[in-house]
């Protein structure tokens, strides 16, 4: 318990280059106004949060895992500001259409991968 409080940071230290360099290599791949790095890095998130979720649902991770990999890692990972900013800026610059777009996408998508996730970890154990 008295460690508790470091493993979230320790994720979290992994977990929020990781989600800065997923947005960098997508953007250099990927030239558009929708925000596809941030798309990316959530839907990592919400595939991987799934899958620890569910390995934790049947045992095979621990409650210190879980605060280092699920709300630290994925946690940082995961970016909800960055995603509110971008549905607003899209909007605000008279692209709603692609706003309600990246907004039921994400969604939809981050809802479908933590399933996903889930059914993998279900299937491994």
């Amino acid at each position: 318990m008295a460690v508790d409080w470091l493993l979230v940071p320790a994720g979290g230290l992994v977990g929020a280059p990781v989600r800065y360099l997923t947005g960098l290599a997508v953007k250099s791949r990927v030239h558009s106004p929708f925000p596809y790095g941030t798309l990316a890095a959530n839907a990592a998130a919400c595939l991987l949060l799934g899958f620890f979720t569910g390995a934790a649902l049947r045992g095979h991770l621990d409650h210190d895992a879980q605060l280092l990999l699920d709300t630290g890692f994925c946690g940082a990972l995961s970016t909800w500001s960055t995603f509110s900013y971008e549905v607003f800026t899209l909007g605000s610059t008279r692209r709603v259409a692609l706003s309600g777009l990246y907004l039921a996408v994400s969604v939809l998508l981050g809802t479908a991968l933590c399933f996903a996730g889930a059914g993998v970890a279900d299937a491994l154990w």
